[in-house]
Formats: structure tokens, C-alpha cells, sequence
């Protein structure tokens, strides 16, 4: 009797093993069942939501359904990104982020998530340089403008993209490297700092380079230096700022993708797969050189422990800043 009610017990028991085995692969077959949501936790014309669209209109074509591009600025990022930690774990609502991920973890107290636990890291799209730029004629050069700093005590401000955001930290290097301070000014998104800029009210912002470039190119504001640890291809003759004069002021502007935590495997794995397709296709390359940005793809387990490598570099830098938690 007894022998018998085992193997009755383990037949459902086996049957169970089957059907969650076969889950996996039957979960990315069915995915997308319906469009999918991307959200940017910027403005429309953001460094991110220009990236995100170059590398998602393809993978829409590659999996057949519609991908909205959905823009929730605010609060450094915080707001759109706790949307996607509260939705649906169904692979139908997408992240796309970047560094400012890893400066939120650490400069907001309770954004409504959890970055290192609430998300799946699913790939890092593209590296791009941030550019510190001024306007027109206003300093000659980065050493001129810390200068004009230190020379008034208080006088020089700086913009971001909202308070914890990777232009913030970036900015906050930077005077740290030159021994100064500035008065942080804090915007929605990146459009409206470089209007103030071009205007002239505030004084310098180290804004992504795809935004920029064709103001740069245009000459309504000057590119003094970019953060990047090389120059940037787009930016031959602009120097890095360590080459500027200012060593340990480097910082890396990166952008990823992420889903919920609790989405099945084999739709995030599903989702890495349509990315990387996208990433290696020449129309999205070209759009990505075009932007100045340059095709960043990594498997999930290195994007993964980059982003919590990111989190504790940021966190060392929002410490020696002093940095107000929000």
C-alpha cells in the first residue's frame, strides 16, 4: 500500500515539473500578445528617449506588434521608473533608463522601489558622452569658466535633468576634481536646461551628447569638454575634461534596458534577444552614430552587476558631494 500511494503522488508531481518546464519557452512564443509599453522616465527630445526609440522602432519590426514610447519625466526619473516596478510582470512593460538608475538608489530615501531588487536587468543599449556645455562665447575654455567660479565664491550655477540625475552627479565630479562649488538648478528634463543655457541664465550643463549636438553643431552653445574617458568620435577636437586640467572627473552616461523583476525568464530572455538583434542592425547603428552614441550590448548577468557596480560608485560620489538625500 504504501509503495503504491508514493508513485500516485509522484505522477501529478511529475506532470507539474513538465508543464513548468514547458512554460518557458510557451511564455516567449506568446510574447507580445499586444503592444508594448516603453517607458522613459524623461522628456521627449531626452538623450534616453531619442535612444530608446532608435533601438525599439526596430525591434517592433521584429516582433510584429506596435511598441509605444510612453515619456514620464519627473522627480529625476524616479516617477516613470516606479511605474514600471508596479506594473504588470508580463513583458509588456519595458524600462529604458540610465546612469541616473544607479544615482536615484542612492540620493532618494523612497522612491517607491527598490533598484537593485525590483527590476531585471535585461541588456545596456548605448554609451554616450556627456557634454559640458555653455553659451555662446561665454567661456573659452573649462579652466576659464571654473575660474570665473572660484573668482566669485557662490556666483556659478549649473543645470540638470532633476535632482539625483546623471547630469547632477556628473556635474558635482567635476567641481569636486576643481575644488569648487555651484549652485545646482534642477530641470524636468533635458530640453528645458539646454533653453536656459542657450539663454544664457545658467551657466554650464553636462547634458548627453545626442540632444546637443546639432546646438553644438549649430554654434548656439559651446562644447567646452566631455566627461567621457576618451574623447568622443562625434567631438574630435572637444577635450575630456581630465585633459582639461581636472584628473578623477571622469563619469560614464550609459543607458539599459530593464523589465520587472518578476517577469518570466524566458520572456526576458525573449526581449535580451530581440535588443541585441537590434543593436547589430546597420540602421539602428547609423542612427546610434548619428546621435553620438555607440551600441553598448551585454548579456543580463553582466548588465546586471555593471548596474550594482554603478549603484555603489554613484552612492561613494553622492557621499563625498554631500549630497542631501530626498
Amino acid at each position: 500500500m504504501v509503495r503504491r500511494s508514493l508513485s500516485a503522488a509522484f505522477i501529478p508531481m511529475a506532470a507539474l515539473v513538465t508543464l513548468v518546464v514547458s512554460f518557458g519557452p510557451a511564455a516567449a512564443q506568446s510574447w507580445p500578445s499586444k503592444p508594448v509599453r516603453v517607458i522613459v522616465p524623461f522628456t521627449a527630445g531626452s538623450a534616453v528617449d531619442i535612444i530608446a526609440r532608435a533601438v525599439m522602432e526596430q525591434v517592433s519590426t521584429q516582433i510584429g506588434q506596435p511598441i509605444i514610447v510612453e515619456n514620464r519625466g519627473g522627480a529625476g526619473g524616479t516617477l516613470g521608473v516606479g511605474m514600471v516596478a508596479k506594473a504588470d510582470p508580463d513583458g509588456h512593460t519595458v524600462l529604458v533608463h540610465s546612469t541616473t538608475h544607479a544615482v536615484t538608489a542612492t540620493t532618494y530615501a523612497n522612491p517607491g522601489y527598490d533598484a537593485r531588487k525590483d527590476f531585471a536587468a535585461i541588456t545596456a543599449l548605448a554609451n554616450v558622452p556627456n557634454v559640458l556645455v555653455t553659451a555662446p562665447g561665454k567661456y573659452t575654455s573649462v579652466k576659464d569658466m571654473i575660474e570665473a567660479g572660484r573668482a566669485k565664491p557662490g556666483a556659478l550655477n549649473y543645470a540638470s535633468a532633476g535632482a539625483g540625475s546623471g547630469a547632477h552627479l556628473n556635474a558635482e565630479r567635476l567641481l569636486l576634481a576643481a575644488g569648487i562649488k555651484a549652485q545646482h538648478v534642477p530641470f524636468k528634463g533635458g530640453p528645458e536646461a539646454l533653453t536656459e543655457i542657450m539663454a544664457g541664465r545658467v551657466d554650464f550643463y553636462f547634458v548627453p551628447l545626442p540632444p546637443a549636438r546639432g546646438l553644438i553643431a549649430g554654434k548656439k552653445v559651446d562644447a567646452l569638454a566631455v566627461s567621457s574617458a576618451t574623447r568622443a568620435q562625434a567631438l574630435p577636437s572637444v577635450p575630456t575634461t581630465v585633459e582639461a586640467g581636472y584628473p578623477d572627473s571622469e563619469y560614464n552616461f550609459w543607458m539599459g534596458m530593464f523589465l520587472p523583476v518578476k517577469t518570466p525568464a524566458a520572456i526576458a530572455a525573449r526581449l535580451h534577444e530581440e535588443a541585441i538583434k537590434a543593436l547589430k542592425n546597420p540602421a539602428v547603428i547609423g542612427r546610434l552614430d548619428k546621435a553620438g552614441a555607440e551600441p553598448m550590448p551585454m548579456t543580463p548577468k553582466a548588465f546586471d552587476a555593471f548596474v550594482r557596480k554603478e549603484i555603489d560608485v554613484n552612492a561613494t560620489l553622492v557621499k563625498a558631494a554631500g549630497i542631501e538625500i530626498n
